[in-house]
Parts: structure tokens; sequence; C-alpha cells
């Protein structure tokens, strides 16, 4: 089935208007607000798209952007911590359901986690992705790390969504080190349309001083924490401290170097098992959309048909006259378009579109 949302947008306490997208039915999922983040360009996304696919399968599917980013109010005087907690608490009370999952991404992970000690009645769990207590300033203990957090600051500043190839490359690298040059592609979009350089170079300094590791240990909600061993972003120790600072948390490391995990490494697969263990909804997930509604383009429509007839990436590579690198990139486009992960589930799906 095609990704259907509402966009609709609640007010934070200074009035700051904030965009809300909900997909999908059931019990829901709030996401913390994180840095990189446009509710309705996600949707386009192939780095976004496939999670928004995967959490709106079983659940209503509640996001949010960030004030001074998306289609939220691009122009405001604060964006301080205070307001960020200010935004997550006029999110969740627009929310009519008694309680919900939080999930907190990235520095979301702080924001989820001082909600739920004020708000314990209303998280029924609490689930932390490469998430972190401690911002890198908090954290820094050397004049070296501390220069690192300003540097990386002053390099947003002059590099966001620039067309310069050496920054994006630096900060898709950051994020998805193992992304097709497509997903970097989109990235870099993203980066663009989500926030002006000022506004990211803003965010990231307050993101920096986020310190909620001792609150952490006052934390008595179910809590599941997944880091990925080689997160180039917020480094595999911030996670492990959290766990071992949440009570009886459940501590999943994860075998990836990506901050953002992509549907086509076993990574994806793992994370999303633990989380359907986790939420008690093992049962096999509804089937993802039809060939037809997946959005492929021409080229990716004709490598899919080679796929199905049997040829591996060198012949489909022949066949078309492309390099075997570019098949490999847009095979992955494809499985992620789909919502797959194998070549064996892209022939199931589309045979069973042409039934």
């Amino acid at each position: 089935m095609p990704l259907n949302q509402t966009i609709g947008f609640c007010r934070s306490a200074d009035g700051t208007q904030i965009a809300v997208a909900s997909c999908g039915q059931g019990p829901v999922i709030l996401r913390a607000a994180h840095w990189l983040s446009h509710v309705d360009y996600d949707l386009e996304s192939p780095v976004w798209r496939p999670w928004v696919r995967a959490l709106s399968a079983r659940n209503r599917f509640v996001r949010y952007d960030p004030r001074g980013c998306g289609l939220s109010d691009r122009h405001v005087a604060d964006v301080s911590l205070a307001s960020w907690h200010a935004d997550l608490e006029a999110v969740a009370g627009s929310i009519p359901e008694p309680d919900f999952v939080l999930l907190g991404l990235s520095q979301g992970g702080a924001l989820a986690i001082v909600y739920a000690l004020r708000h314990p009645e209303r998280v029924s769990r609490l689930v932390l992705l490469n998430a972190y207590g401690q911002g890198a300033r908090a954290r820094a203990r050397t004049d070296a790390e501390r220069l690192e957090a300003e540097t990386l600051v002053n390099f947003i500043r002059i590099g966001w969504g620039r067309d310069n190839p050496a920054f994006c490359q630096f900060f898709t690298n950051l994020f998805i080190p193992d992304g097709t040059p497509e997903h970097h592609r989109w990235w870099g979009d993203l980066e663009r349309v989500t926030a002006t350089p000022e506004v990211a170079a803003q965010l990231l300094q307050q993101m920096q001083t986020i310190d909620v590791l001792a609150l952490a240990s006052q934390l008595r909600v179910p809590t599941l924490i997944a880091h990925c061993r080689g997160d180039m972003r917020v480094p595999f120790d911030e996670g492990r401290k959290l766990a071992a600072a949440i009570p009886h948390a459940r501590f999943v490391p994860l075998d990836s170097k990506n901050h953002v995990l992509l549907p086509d490494e076993p990574a994806w697969a793992v994370f999303h098992a633990e989380l359907s263990a986790f939420l008690g909804q093992d049962e096999p997930l509804p089937p993802p959309a039809a060939v037809g509604e997946a959005g492929l383009t021409q080229a990716e429509a004709a490598i899919l048909d080679l796929v199905v007839e049997g040829l591996d990436n060198r012949s489909i590579a022949r066949r078309l006259g492309k390099s075997e690198k570019t098949v490999r990139n847009q095979l992955s486009v494809i499985f992620g378009k789909l919502g797959v992960h194998s070549r064996s589930q892209a022939i199931v799906m589309a045979l069973s579109g042409r039934r």
C-alpha cells in the first residue's frame, strides 16, 4: 500500500507552530525530534521512507519537525534545549491516546529520556537508537575534544547544504557511510530543504551541551537501547553508557557503521526484529507495497525485470550497458522502495504483482 499521512500543526508554549505528521493505525509510536527532519519530504527519501513504512505497518507513527526545520516555523529566535523539550510536550499533548511508545533517535534520545521522567504515565515503552546521554561538549575531557566539537559547528556554518562534493561527502559519511550514491545525494538534498546553515549550526551547538546521563538512572520505564558498533556520528560507547545507567534496559549492539540504519543492511532486520519483540508485535508484517505502487523509475523497473529473469549483477550490467557498481547501487534503491531486503523477496513481490 502507498504511504498516506496526515500533516497538522500544534503550538508550542511560546507560540511556535510545530508540524506534526501521522501515518498508519494502531498503538502510537511517537518519535522525538532529531536534527534532520522534513515530514513532507521524508516520504520521498530512500533514507527515511523505509523507516516511516516500517514503523507505521502496525502502529500509528507520529513524528514532527523541530523548530527552525522542515514545515515547522523556520524563523525562530529560541532554539534552546528548553524550547525543544517544550515542543515535545506540545506534540505529546496533541495525542489523544493515554499512552504511547516513545522513540528517540540520536539527540532525540535525550528529549525522550526527560519526557519519560516527567510523564511516566504516558510512556508505555522507551526505545533509544544510536542515542546519547551527553553531547560532545558535555562529555569532552580534553582541549582537543572541545576543539573538535567547536570545529564541527563551524564546518556546518560554511559547508551545510553546499554542492561542493567535499563538504557533502564529509556530512554523509558521518551519518550513512555505507549508503549508496543515491542515498548520499538525497541526504545532501535533505540538508538543503530542512534548515539553513546557521540554524543547523545553532541546533548542533545546543545538542553538544546535552547532559541527561545522571537523569537516565531515575527511569522506571521498560527501555530498549540499540547502537551501531561503528556509528560515525555517536560513538558506540555512548549507547553502552545509557544502557548501564537505565535500570533493566535491554541493550542490542548492531553491526553497522551507519548512524541511520538503511533497509538493505543486516542490522536493519536485527533492530526491527528486536523492536517487534519488545513491543509484543511478533506476528509477520503486512506485505510491503505492490511493485506498481513503489514508484520505481523506468530504469529501476528494467533492472527488476532482469532480476526476475535470474540474471546476476554482472549480467544485468552487460545487458544494460552499465557498470556493475551502478547496478548494485540501483538495486539498493529498488529494495528500499519495495521495502524488501533481498533479491528473492523482490522477485516474489514482482511475480505477485503480475498475477
